[in-house]
């Protein structure tokens, strides 16, 4: 069984239902690809008592914001992905197929037959995709955050961080129309990335480091399979800034420490020096139970209390179920000023990050 807590649950509507089979009708609607259509099968087969039965057991009564569906899509995805199920991959877009969609249900219900066990241990993996996408969230976030601070300085510190794909944001370029970050010649480019008057300050980030419960080397094979398994294979324009992004992470590893925020904070916290510390971190507090939230912000607090400190925050309004997109906002506490605490809305993203519209 999955431990649910309400964070999850007020920002899932997609993930509603009385029963799994309502939850993936739910996540599918009424959409034409893959996995509208796979979704919608799934959720016939669990009402009719075949494999999906078997593969779902145990998880029958997991909590809005498991996402079932989305770890049995992914284990799927990584048997297309090792050759193991070689006769899915012509409905694949990512890997060449062109097959319609509308097709795919009754091969894949034979794969899923075919591979109980392994899609049952499936769904114990997390949503794993670390969508480069939401650096462009940080990158606003940080440009304010030099701007009201007038440092230039920064040591970044992820939390919930997965691989650390977000953390090598200066490896990357963005680009508008007057205004330019990053690395020029990196072959992952955001253009236009940002809509909104953008004020550009230069800053360079002089360390970088992350924490995650369960952290994925993406410097190894099995760590850049998960994360391409969690990309849905129509969406060819994440496959490629993923793929990118891989190339950036096998050159210049990040350390990523395996640790909840609330236990690795405090110490990263105590031995930083000076310069901007900026906690950063998107579309994890859904993930993180009550307590959890609440020891990161007692955590934040107390430093901010003590020391010039940023946040930069990508994540969905908890309080507001009916919440469809994240708000990009951030704080800066300085103690040595009047105004102790600043607190910023920045703008709306899109879910995966681009683009982000400013407040």
């Amino acid at each position: 069984m999955i431990d649910g807590h309400p964070a999850a649950q007020s920002s899932t509507h997609w993930d509603a239902g009385e029963t799994l089979a309502d939850r993936f009708r739910a996540h599918a609607g009424e959409a034409t690809h893959l996995y509208g259509y796979a979704m919608r099968g799934m959720a016939e087969d669990w009402e009719a008592g075949g494999p999906i039965r078997e593969v779902c057991r145990g998880y029958e009564d997991a909590p809005r914001g498991a996402l079932i569906q989305l770890r049995l899509l992914a284990g799927v995805f990584r048997l297309v992905l090792t050759g193991r199920a070689r006769e899915l991959s012509r409905f694949y877009p990512c890997l060449g197929g062109t097959a319609p969609a509308s097709q795919a249900w009754p091969v894949m219900r034979e794969v899923i037959a075919g591979h109980v066990g392994d899609l049952h241990a499936a769904l114990a993996v997390a949503p794993q995709t670390n969508e480069v996408g939401r650096s462009v969230a940080l990158l606003a976030g940080l440009f304010d955050l030099v701007a009201a601070s007038g440092v230039h300085r920064i040591r970044l510190l992820e939390l919930g961080a997965s691989a650390g794909l977000n953390l090598l944001i200066d490896n990357y370029l963005y680009r508008g129309d007057s205004w330019q970050f990053g690395n020029r010649d990196s072959k992952l480019q955001f253009l236009d990335p940002i809509d909104g008057p953008v004020q550009a300050d230069r800053f360079v980030i002089i360390d970088r480091a992350g924490c995650d419960v369960d952290p994925v080397d993406p410097t190894t094979a099995d760590g850049r399979l998960l994360l391409t398994s969690f990309v849905w294979p129509f969406d060819l324009e994440r496959h490629k800034r993923l793929s990118s992004a891989l190339a950036v992470a096998a050159t210049r590893p990040v350390r990523i420490d395996k640790a909840p925020a609330s236990s690795w904070l405090p110490d990263v916290l105590a031995s930083a020096q000076d310069d901007l510390l900026v906690v950063w971190h998107s579309i994890t507090q859904m993930y993180w139970p009550i307590e959890e939230i609440t020891a990161v912000e007692s955590i934040l607090m107390d430093c901010g209390a003590q020391r010039r400190l940023g946040e930069v925050s990508m994540e969905f309004d908890l309080s507001d179920p009916q919440g469809v997109q994240p708000e990009v906002r951030t704080r800066l506490w300085n103690p040595d000023d009047s105004r102790p605490l600043r607190e910023h809305l920045v703008g709306i993203a899109h879910y995966h990050g681009v683009p982000v519209t400013l407040a």
